[in-house]
C-alpha cells in the first residue's frame, strides 16, 4: 500500500521548514521541494537593519580570514553570512555569520537544519548602530533556545566584544571569560580578539592574516620578483653589451694581427730580394 504524499505549504508571510515529525515522514522528493522552497532573501524585517560598509566589510572580513585559514589547514567549516537559516517549525534567523564544522563546504541557498542533519554551531553577530541592551538579551535568549553553542557579539563603532557558550549542563548562555584579552571559541579553535575596530582571530600568538593582507603580500612579493627580474634582464643586457664589446676588440686586434702579420711578410720578402742581388 502506498503511502499518502505528506503536505507542507510554506506560508510567505511566515515562512517556516516543518516540524521534525513531519519532516520524518517525508519522501526525499517531498524534502527536497521543501528546502526549495523556503525563502533565501528576506524582508529588512526579519533581520538587522543595513549599516554600511562599516558592518558588511567586518562581517566579510571574518568570513574571508576563517575561510582562507580553515581552507589552507584542510579542516572542513562552513562559513556563511546572513545566510537564511530554518530549525524545524521555527521562524527564520539569518545571523551575521554562522559557522558549522564538518560539513560539506558548499554555496547554499539556505540552510534547513532538518536537510543538513545539523544546527548551526556558532553565530556571530557584528554591530554598527547602536542596540537596546534588550534586544542583545533577546538575540542572545534565541540563539540560546536554538542549541548554538556559541553565540559573539562584535561592536565595532563602541569597541567591545563578547562572547557566550552554554554552561555544563546547561541550556543557558554564560560569558566566556577572557584570557590575555582575547575571547576562546572552542567551535573554531581560535581566539578571537580587537586591534582597534578590527575583529581579529588567533592561533595560539598568531594573528590570522585577512584576505587583504594575504593579496597584500602577494603583490609585494610579485612587485619584488618583477623588480628582481628587470634587474637581471638589466645586467643580462649589460653583460652582452659587454661581451658585443670584447667581440669587437677581437676583431679588432686580429685586425691589427694579420695586417703585422702581413707586413712582415712584405720585409722578409723584401729582404729575400736584397739578399739575392747582393749574392
Amino acid at each position: 500500500m502506498e503511502r499518502a504524499p505528506v503536505s507542507w505549504v510554506i506560508d510567505p508571510d511566515d515562512p517556516r521548514a516543518p516540524p521534525q515529525e513531519i519532516w520524518d515522514r517525508m519522501t526525499p522528493e517531498e524534502r527536497q521541494r521543501v528546502v526549495d522552497a523556503l525563502p533565501s532573501e528576506f524582508e529588512i524585517s526579519e533581520a538587522s537593519p543595513p549599516e554600511g560598509d562599516f558592518h558588511f566589510n567586518a562581517k566579510v572580513a571574518a568570513r574571508d580570514t576563517l575561510g582562507g585559514y580553515f581552507q589552507s589547514i584542510g579542516k572542513r567549516v562552513y562559513l556563511a553570512c546572513e545566510l537564511p537559516v530554518y530549525y524545524p517549525a521555527g521562524r527564520m534567523v539569518a545571523p551575521d555569520l554562522i559557522a558549522v564544522r564538518d560539513v560539506e563546504v558548499k554555496e547554499r541557498a539556505c540552510w534547513s537544519v532538518s536537510a543538513e542533519g545539523k544546527g548551526v554551531e556558532l553565530a556571530l553577530e557584528i554591530l554598527w548602530n547602536e542596540r537596546s541592551k534588550e534586544e542583545l538579551e533577546n538575540l542572545a535568549a534565541r540563539y540560546a533556545s536554538l542549541g548554538i553553542s556559541e553565540y559573539f557579539v562584535f561592536d565595532r563603532r563602541r569597541r567591545w566584544l563578547r562572547g557566550f557558550r552554554f554552561a555544563a549542563g546547561s541550556a543557558r548562555y554564560e560569558p566566556i571569560a577572557r584570557q590575555g584579552g582575547r575571547l576562546t571559541s572552542a567551535v573554531l579553535d581560535l581566539d578571537l580578539g580587537l586591534e582597534g575596530d578590527r575583529l581579529c582571530f588567533y592561533h595560539a600568538l598568531a594573528r590570522l592574516p585577512e584576505p587583504r593582507e594575504v593579496l597584500a603580500r602577494f603583490r609585494a612579493m610579485v612587485d619584488d620578483l618583477m623588480a628582481r627580474r628587470e634587474e637581471a634582464e638589466q645586467r643580462l643586457e649589460e653583460a652582452e653589451q659587454r661581451l658585443e664589446e670584447a667581440e669587437q676588440r677581437l676583431d679588432e686586434e686580429r685586425q691589427r694581427a694579420d695586417e703585422a702579420e702581413r707586413r712582415l711578410a712584405e720585409v722578409l720578402v723584401e729582404l729575400e730580394r736584397l739578399r739575392r742581388e747582393r749574392g
